[in-house]
């Protein structure tokens, strides 16, 4: 059993207590929120024992094994860090952290403290994800990975009246990129590793953040061509294009149904729509990981998010995106 805290009371946070919830191994014993009164209210409807309201007070606590933080992004490094520092295991909502530097100081306390660090991405742990490495060798030399993922913002109508909420606040690292864009990249570093060059546009909002944007990625032997957005709605499929053959994904941030396309016209569905909660994933190999003694998971590694953060640094910089965490 691992008994979890929380930070955040959010809308993403019942979603992963939900999903973990259908493990026998999840015990969610504390709730961390600012004030007595919410964290109280969202630990009752959630069956936890503990309301801390003093992050400190909750590392030291002995109640809790590993914490679950969905802070806005800006929290993550600092929250991560004084909780590895007393020892309790980490699995972090992505973005991981605002930057490179706020990045490494969390992999260095987690290797310090030898504690499991992970990043919550939760499409590189699902099941057609797990085909689509079984499985892409059969595209022959892949030359494209064309991605896409862009999702109307349930807050952008709010934006447009003048009511600028956290997800497109630069004060909270938000925005397009780091909020939509890294379910693009993530899965790329996983199958293809770091690439060689990147170029990166995007449109900006006057709140400061980017609302959409394209990146276009240089391997040795192939490209990527990434394309997200929090202010427009895409109903396109993405793709990874081999020599041999394609391999059609019916959603990067949730790969259910998938299929291999061969030039002969033959066709191999090799992962269908999943029942399961997508979230139940990333709680699986978390808790398998501080079960196991192991620190690290192989798809969501401390190297594969860093190459991912490494890239989104590079994007930032080429569209005049600063956040005030990177001052």
């Amino acid at each position: 059993m691992v008994r979890f805290g929380i930070i955040g009371t959010n809308k993403i946070t019942v979603q992963f207590i939900e999903a973990a919830s259908t493990l026998p191994d999840f015990k969610l014993t504390a709730v961390y929120s600012r004030t007595e009164e919410r964290g109280r209210e969202f630990a009752e409807q959630h069956g936890a024992e503990h309301v801390f309201t003093d992050l400190e007070e909750m590392a030291q606590s002995d109640v809790l094994d590993a914490v679950y933080i969905a802070s806005p992004n800006s929290y993550h490094s600092k929250q991560a860090v004084l909780l590895m520092q007393h020892g309790k295991h980490i699995l972090c909502e992505k973005p991981m952290a605002s930057n490179s530097k706020e990045l490494a100081d969390m992999v260095a306390a987690a290797e310090a403290n030898k504690v499991v660090l992970m990043e919550a991405m939760k499409s590189t742990l699902m099941p057609g994800f797990k085909a689509m490495q079984e499985h892409i060798l059969k595209l022959g030399q892949v030359r494209k990975y064309m991605v896409n993922y862009c999702q109307y913002s349930s807050r952008y109508d709010a934006y447009k009246q003048g009511d600028i909420q956290n997800a497109f606040k630069p004060e909270f690292s938000n925005g397009s990129l780091m909020d939509i864009g890294i379910y693009c990249i993530y899965p790329m570093v996983v199958l293809f590793g770091q690439p060689e060059n990147v170029k990166a546009t995007s449109v900006m909002l006057d709140s400061g953040v980017d609302g959409e944007g394209s990146i276009v990625l240089q391997y040795k032997d192939m490209e990527g061509v990434i394309s997200y957005s929090k202010i427009t709605n895409s109903y396109l499929p993405s793709e990874i294009q081999g020599e041999e053959g394609s391999m059609i994904i019916d959603h990067i941030n949730v790969p259910g149904a998938v299929t291999l396309r061969y030039r002969n016209g033959d066709s191999l569905q090799i992962s269908e729509l999943d029942e399961a909660p997508a979230m139940k994933y990333e709680a699986e190999e978390f808790i398998r990981l501080v079960q196991s003694g192991e620190l690290q998971s192989v798809n969501n590694s401390h190297q594969h998010s860093s190459i991912t953060m490494e890239i989104m640094d590079t994007v930032r910089k080429q569209i005049g995106l600063v956040y005030p965490a990177d001052r």
